[in-house]
């Protein structure tokens, strides 16, 4: 597709000519080609392409091509009454929340506005009060994004992962002098992996770091996992890539020091670069071995020879600084999943039925703002004081209902 901005605006283009160029200048990285939002963007604006060919909707809806023209839909098909008619489709979906609605418009108005600036159309139809009246009104939360562990789910969880690391390290350095390697390196396995449990499982419930800064992101090539060299154990510092796009400095509190400190004695890296938390993913793990093994120009029966001496090929990257790739995000929240089960710890939250990693950050928010008040805590969780107060706002409001109560009594108190 020429690349071009279009020096006139051409009404029978397709839409389907404008996605990837808006998609690139969305994305993020060398080239444009990752990021959350180019994803989430491209997924809506499939959702829309595949409404206005008509292949979404009610059963007579035949999309937005007159029925006597046989062409994909094409800007000069475009109108307010188009985005109004896609807003009430969007509305219509009872499996779509409210909020999850106004998201959802939000991509293709986005889209509808960058096509405004590009010359694809005259005017942003998407935004028009018509166009949008369908939509339902936006109560200002985010969707899924409510769920903040208390002091007793983190006490549970930190709790468990205190124990069976413990359990799995004693069971480890305690074996027998005559204990066969395999089964050695085994216990040194499982050790390994619930220390670096317990230290993911202390850093989201202490630090306030997002996930996204702390593990690698697939879609996002600069999200590549935090590594040893990267994190100060003396200074009690992180350096983590932030969500405004810049290096900073994230704060490690006492709680977190001593389960990074004696995860990373157990594992040892060969090199500060390192990622703190690796994959364990043996699928993973093997291809890496074998491709990397192979590079250094291994034949297939040396490499198979190689890693039969190891339980996991994990021990064999340890021993021959083999860099592993970092859990990824939705690794994390399935590490949490699977340890807020096996705690059973108690939740009652409509969207999640584990401690999900950003609870972790919006947990660390109560506590630093009811103890700290709302500057403090927005500069601990990297954001801005107005966020905080608007996204704790519910805090506030407790405090001033005390006050409110506390002068009614008062009040009665002399009345009587």
């Amino acid at each position: 597709m020429d690349r071009n901005t279009p020096t006139e605006w051409d009404p029978g283009t397709s839409l389907f000519e404008s996605f990837d160029r808006y998609l690139q200048d969305k994305g993020k990285g060398r080239g444009g080609d990752g990021g959350n939002y180019r994803r989430n963007a491209a997924r809506e604006l499939e959702r829309f392409a595949e409404w206005a060919a008509g292949d979404r909707g009610d059963d007579d809806w035949t999309g937005i091509v007159p029925d006597d023209v046989d062409r994909d839909p094409a800007f000069e098909d475009l109108d307010e009454r188009v985005f109004r008619a896609y807003a009430r489709h969007l509305a219509g979906d009872r499996g779509l929340k409210q909020n999850t609605v106004q998201t959802y418009y939000r991509y293709i108005s986005a889209w509808c506005g960058w096509c405004v600036n590009e010359g694809y159309l005259e005017a942003h139809y998407a935004q028009r009060a018509s166009a949008m009246a369908p939509l339902p009104e936006d109560d200002g939360r985010k969707p899924g994004d409510q769920q903040a562990w208390t002091s007793e789910q983190r006490h549970d969880l930190t709790r468990y992962v205190d124990e069976q690391t413990g359990d799995a390290v004693e069971a480890y350095t305690t074996l027998p002098e005559d204990t066969a390697p395999l089964e050695k390196q085994r216990a040194r396995y499982t050790a390994l992996k619930a220390a670096r449990d317990r230290a993911l499982v202390f850093v989201l419930a202490y630090t306030a770091v997002r996930v996204g800064e702390l593990l690698r992101d697939p879609n996002d090539p600069r999200r590549r996992g935090v590594r040893w060299e990267e994190i100060s154990l003396d200074d009690g510092s992180m350096d983590v890539y932030r969500k405004k796009q810049q290096w900073d400095a994230a704060s490690l509190p006492d709680p977190v020091i001593l389960p990074l400190r004696n995860y990373r004695r157990l594992m040892d890296p060969p090199t500060e670069r390192w990622p703190v938390f690796p994959t364990f993913d043996q699928r993973t793990l093997a291809e890496l071995v074998r491709d990397e093994l192979a590079d250094r120009g291994k034949r297939p029966e040396a490499i198979a020879e190689r890693r039969s001496e190891y339980a996991r090929d994990l021990l064999l990257a340890l021993d021959e600084d083999i860099r592993p790739p970092s859990i990824t995000t939705d690794g994390a929240r399935s590490v949490l999943q699977r340890l807020s089960g096996a705690a059973e710890v108690g939740i009652d939250h409509p969207k999640h039925d584990y401690l999900a990693p950003h609870g972790g950050r919006r947990g660390m928010g109560e506590v630093l703002v009811r103890a700290f008040g709302y500057t403090v805590a927005a500069r601990y969780l990297d954001n801005s004081e107005e966020m905080v107060r608007e996204r704790y706002s519910h805090i506030e409001a407790g405090e001033l209902g005390d006050v409110a109560t506390e002068a009614l009594e008062e009040i009665d108190s002399i009345s009587h």
